[in-house]
This record gives structure tokens, C-alpha cells and sequence, in this order.
């Protein structure tokens, strides 16, 4: 599904990314692990075309290369920042309605809606209220929601949670194996190696803007030296 090979990336002069090599499957959820400043946000940010990168970048065999940010959208790409984003002066419903790809006809958007609103059902109790009320949770669940609103085929999820009580990250995880289940691919970029180990199929680590192991939940849950050296604080 996505395929990356020798991706560079660049802000300004600073050599952020130096050679990424991995892959995405449909229906599999690789996490992008590493410490702060390992380069995991910066990939996925050149995958979307957001800042400077070389290298070859493909999708379902379509060369990425130097597209706009919302023409990689278009194509199937769906990204969460770690940022959210939500429009705070928006209604929950109103911020949904902004995800819908172009041109989709309205029994499309429709059902889309109930899509999103079946996966979170907290959404649909607070569908009137403001995005910028919500708790940090609700505005994750949105910020996912509205994502998933533009039908992506892959999705790029940075830190998704980051700051939420444990109980929703229970919540955003169990999303997240549902939408796998029905075939989506998704590049899960953490930091809490926990909830990377119960929902990844693969797991890439970074360190340095290199990928510096790639193998299965159980293979890095084994490999002590890989988790003291690059994961642990």
C-alpha cells in the first residue's frame, strides 16, 4: 500500500531524516516509535508533502513525490497531527462536515456520519457543542473522526495519546484495531511503547532520523539493548 525508500527531509539546512526505508500494509498497524526528536513526526509530515524531502514515496504503486499536501490527501493519505487541530468556534458536527471529501454526494456524507458517530459515540452526544469545550479526548476522537470523514485508505496518526487519561487511550486504541479490522492501513507514531506493543502488528524504531530496528511486538519486547538504547528515558 505505502511504500518508502530512502526518504531525506530537511528544515532549512538541518538534516532531519537520513534514508527512511519501511512499509504499510492494508489491514496493518505499524508503529513509529522513538524519543523526541528521533524524527517520527517529521516523517510523517514528509509523507504529506508538508516539509522539504527527497526520496521515493509511493502509494498503491503512485509516485508521491511533490505533490501538494491536499493532493496527497486526495490520493488516500489521512493525517492526525499531535496538534488536533480541532476548529474550536465550530460545532463537533460542523468540524466533521469540513472532513468530507469533495464532491460527496449527500447519502455519502450521510452515512459517513453515522460511520463516525458509531465509532465514537461521545461525538454524537456532544455533535451541537463547540470544539473548543471539549476535553482533550473528545477533541482527539474528533480529530480522528474528521480524518476518517475524507474515507483515507492509510492513516498517519501522530501521538494520539498524548495527555489523555487511561481510560481513553483504552478508547482511541480500540478504534484504532476496529479500523484496522476493516482493512485501513495505519502508521501509529508513539512514544508509550505500551500501547504501540498491544495494537501494532510491526514496530519500527527511530533513532537519529534512521530507522534503527524493525521487527514484531514480541521481537522488541525481547530485544532489551534496542528499548534501553533507544526507547527509554
Amino acid at each position: 500500500m505505502l511504500q518508502v525508500a530512502r526518504l531525506h527531509a530537511f528544515y532549512g539546512k538541518s538534516h532531519v531524516l537520513h534514508g527512511v526505508d519501511f512499509e504499510v500494509a492494508p489491514g496493518e498497524i505499524v508503529a513509529l516509535l522513538g524519543r523526541n526528536g528521533a524524527g517520527r513526526s517529521t516523517t510523517a509530515r514528509a509523507l504529506m508533502g508538508l516539509v522539504e524531502a527527497t526520496g521515493d514515496v509511493r502509494w498503491r504503486g503512485a509516485s508521491l513525490r511533490g505533490l501538494a499536501p491536499y493532493a496527497v490527501a486526495r490520493r488516500g493519505l489521512g493525517y492526525v497531527p499531535e496538534s488536533r487541530d480541532v476548529f474550536p468556534r465550530l460545532t463537533v458536527h460542523e468540524n466533521l462536515l469540513l472532513g468530507c471529501k469533495p464532491g460527496a454526494a449527500r447519502g455519502a456524507s450521510a452515512a459517513a456520519f453515522e460511520r463516525m458517530y458509531a465509532l465514537f459515540p461521545r461525538l454524537r452526544e456532544r455533535r451541537d457543542t463547540d470544539a473548543g469545550v471539549l476535553s482533550g479526548g473528545e477533541q482527539q476522537m474528533l480529530a480522528l473522526a474528521r480524518t476518517l470523514m475524507g474515507e483515507p485508505g492509510l492513516l498517519l496518526v501522530d501521538e494520539p495519546t498524548e495527555g489523555l487519561a487511561p481510560q481513553v487511550v483504552a478508547q482511541v486504541a480500540h478504534a484504532l484495531e476496529g479500523l484496522r479490522a476493516q482493512g485501513l492501513g495505519i502508521l501509529l507514531i508513539e512514544q508509550k511503547l505500551t500501547i504501540a506493543l498491544e495494537v501494532a502488528q510491526r514496530c519500527l524504531v527511530m533513532g537519529h532520523g534512521r530507522i534503527v530496528f524493525e521487527g514484531t511486538p514480541a521481537a522488541l519486547r525481547a530485544d532489551e539493548r534496542v528499548r534501553r538504547e533507544w526507547l527509554e528515558v
